[in-house]
């Protein structure tokens, strides 16, 4: 595949496939700025967890739609088309259902709808705050009883908005934390009979990979695998920790990697192994997760340079008949549609995904390049400053 089976030029515009995010927290906008002082106040990932539950405890359905609002504001104008939208705070502060179950839900994806995205609603099903341990906290708004109430929820919104050629509806459990084994099969089967995309987070944190250990005696991707779980469907977002032989356990169901790699980083969660993913034929895309920093051009160019400094060497890895922007590309928007349910086709050399990313080739990081250099241009050395818009 060559340059010209994903960009083409109008003037001084490129138009390249329309960029995706496909996992978002949008409500954590509201945590820009908040969590960056010293040790002692947010010194790990869990301290962060901490300030993050504490805004997800005061949401109402007025302010998470103004929240969300503001950071898929921020999405549309640095060239994202659809987000996948990981959302867990459903009920009202210490658990209890609102009237309308899915308000918040709904809320949220009118926001999406009033920035201009197609969007994902991820309905998130969560249980418990570990093995053995009941909700607690903020994690009362998330928690549902059991798996059916989760599942009536989805079918709630689907039905409501089903017609929207908009709005897509999926299934994702939040953790193996969060979520008792014996629910995974359920909620896989429910999205499968209904292709549904199926989202969680897998390994995010070397905490997650012990507990894990620690109650089945198996590592996350082992325990989703022994469960049926994985399929080219599954979106394990994140997979920062994982072993070798669970990066082929992904790959051999055609399963896609959701990395986040400015939350990532912004969370100490470390390096992913992208090189063993990739090796692994595991579908890699991108998401903006904490919206700590909205760029989704950086997020894709992450996925070489974070391996860059991994392997410490450059250009980590050859896509083929792809140059690595153009593979970086692919990743951050044909993949992620993809992985968010919409239609989108990548094989051999060709490559559709109907909104596209107009890029300004006048702006600041691009002036001076030749057309045939602009593409790796943008993807190592532009940003979302170089967005003049999107279209579709």
């Amino acid at each position: 595949m060559t340059v010209r089976d994903l960009v083409t030029f109008d003037g001084d515009r490129m138009i390249v496939p329309g960029l995706v995010t496909a996992h978002s927290h949008a409500f954590q906008r509201g945590l820009r700025g908040r969590t960056q002082r010293t040790p002692r106040e947010s010194g790990t990932f869990w301290s962060w967890r901490d300030g993050m539950y504490g805004l997800a405890d005061a949401l109402t359905p007025e302010s998470i739609e103004r929240i969300s609002r503001a950071a898929f504001d921020e999405l549309r104008r640095a060239g994202v088309v659809a987000v996948g939208e990981f959302h867990y705070v459903h009920h009202q502060p210490g658990g209890t259902a609102y009237e309308d179950r899915t308000a918040l839900a709904d809320a949220v994806i009118r926001a999406a709808l009033a920035a201009g995205l197609r969007i994902t609603l991820l309905r998130v099903a969560y249980a418990r705050a570990g093995a053995g341990r009941g909700p607690e906290g903020a994690q009362r708004r998330f928690s549902d009883p059991d798996v059916d109430a989760v599942l009536r929820d989805v079918e709630t919104l689907q039905k409501r908005w089903g017609d929207d050629a908009r709005v897509k509806v999926g299934v994702a459990p939040h953790s193996v934390r969060a979520v008792p084994a014996a629910w995974l099969g359920t909620l896989h089967a429910y999205a499968k009979a209904r292709a549904m995309p199926f989202h969680m987070h897998v390994a995010e944190v070397q905490g997650e990979v012990d507990a894990c250990l620690a109650e089945h005696g198996r590592r996350p991707v082992e325990l989703l695998a022994e469960r049926g779980v994985l399929d080219a469907r599954f979106v394990g977002v994140h997979c920062t920790n994982l072993l070798a032989h669970e990066a082929r356990l992904l790959g051999e169901a055609r399963a896609f990697a959701c990395v986040c790699p400015t939350t990532e980083r912004d969370l100490g969660d470390g390096l992913g192994d992208f090189a063993a993913l990739r090796e692994a034929g595991v579908r890699l895309c991108t998401g903006i997760d904490s919206h700590v920093i909205t760029d989704p051009i950086e997020e894709a160019r992450a996925l070489e340079m974070h391996e860059r400094l991994r392997l410490r060497r450059r250009v980590t890895f050859d896509p083929g008949e792809r140059t690595p922007a153009e593979q970086l590309l692919v990743d951050a928007s044909v993949h992620g549609a993809l992985a968010c349910g919409w239609d989108a086709v990548v094989a051999g050399t060709t490559t559709s995904w109907a909104p596209s990313t107009v890029i300004d080739l006048t702006a600041p990081a691009l002036a001076g390049v030749a057309r045939e250099d602009a593409l790796d241009a943008l993807m190592f050395s532009g940003s979302a400053a170089c967005v003049a818009g999107v279209e579709g």
